[in-house]
């Protein structure tokens, strides 16, 4: 009696504690990832050949100004002296250095461009998610019919086109020759600015939905075969109370884990669609600041996007985890 009673307490104790270590080790793993990072964006820009300060200067500059420039940019120190510097205005101020361009602090110039970039993010986001789960949704359940195939296709079609090159054909079709969206920049007021970037969200979009709905698709078809909705159906339950309450919510997960590790690809499309479509976010300044050598900044965007993956990489994984324990601790 004593060893049951002895069992069941080290048993109850270790279910306490489980979801706890496994939300440690998750925290620790993205600590670890920041860390490496940090240390990779710091020694990069070192690791360029040639001196910072004369590739800013050009060539015909006088010792003394590439001298002073050194100075400015912290060169003119050990290199154990940058990194700790680097560190600890990073991690204290979220500041990478002053820029060389404007003058002012990187971390105001991404500040001030980043809202455009995020909402741009967070629209395409939405957009994917939205047609994903009304194509898988009708492609699995009209499996094998003439929607099903023409729902298939669509990967082949989309994937295989660069997202730039569909930018441009979107700007040509509806913005140029039907005047539906502005060909660039971004309006003003919320209405304004949320319209103004319908159609980068759209083109960005367009390439996350066909590995959403191809996975979609093919968990949706193994919850539809599975004995439990088999059992409901048999029980009368209404077939859209079934698609809704059961089967989505069942094959939601591996989607939105499948959304979380395209977020890297789907920041750096962004970048790219801001230069096509002329938005003050934060690719047009990260442009603007490699065409300039302007490395303070480099190292701030740099960061920050990597820092935004992380982040939205740690959030999935712990949604996941709580919506489905089973995969706690596999991302």
């Amino acid at each position: 009696m004593t060893a049951h009673l002895f069992k069941k307490s080290a048993g109850l104790s270790a279910n306490l504690t489980s979801p706890h270590k496994w939300l440690v080790r998750a925290m620790i793993r993205a600590a670890s990832v920041v860390i490496c990072v940090v240390v990779a964006v710091f020694f990069i820009i070192r690791l360029v050949p040639g001196d910072p300060a004369k590739m800013i200067l050009g060539e015909y500059a006088t010792a003394e100004a590439i001298e002073s420039m050194r100075h400015r940019l912290g060169l003119d120190r050990s290199l154990w002296e940058q990194f700790i510097g680097f560190v600890h205005n990073f991690f204290t101020q979220g500041d990478t250095g002053v820029s060389i361009v404007f003058g002012t602090s990187s971390r105001e110039l991404i500040a001030e461009r980043a809202p455009v970039t995020l909402l741009l993010v967070a629209m395409t986001c939405l957009f994917a998610i939205i047609v994903s789960l009304v194509l898988a949704t009708l492609a699995a359940t009209h499996k094998d019919g003439l929607l099903d195939h023409m729902i298939r296709i669509l990967p082949a079609v989309t994937l295989g086109m660069p997202i730039f090159w569909v930018g441009l054909l979107l700007i040509l079709v509806f913005s140029v020759r039907l005047h539906w969206f502005p060909v660039g920049g971004v309006g003003e007021g919320w209405l304004g600015i949320l319209y103004s970037l319908a159609l980068p969200a759209i083109t960005v979009g367009l390439s996350q939905i066909p590995s959403l709905v191809r996975s979609l698709r093919a968990q949706m078809l193994e919850v539809l075969e599975s004995d439990f909705v088999v059992t409901l159906k048999a029980a009368g339950i209404p077939g859209r109370v079934i698609l809704v309450k059961h089967v989505l919510r069942n094959s939601a997960l591996p989607a939105l884990m499948l959304l979380g590790v395209n977020i890297a690809y789907l920041m750096g499309g962004t970048l790219v669609i801001e230069q096509v479509f002329g938005l003050k976010g934060i690719g047009s300044l990260l442009f603007s600041a490699i065409s300039n050598r302007d490395f303070p900044v480099i190292q701030g965007i740099a960061l920050y996007c990597a820092l935004s993956v992380v982040i939205i990489g740690f959030v999935i994984e712990v949604a996941s985890g709580y919506l489905d324990p089973r995969t706690k601790g596999e991302q």
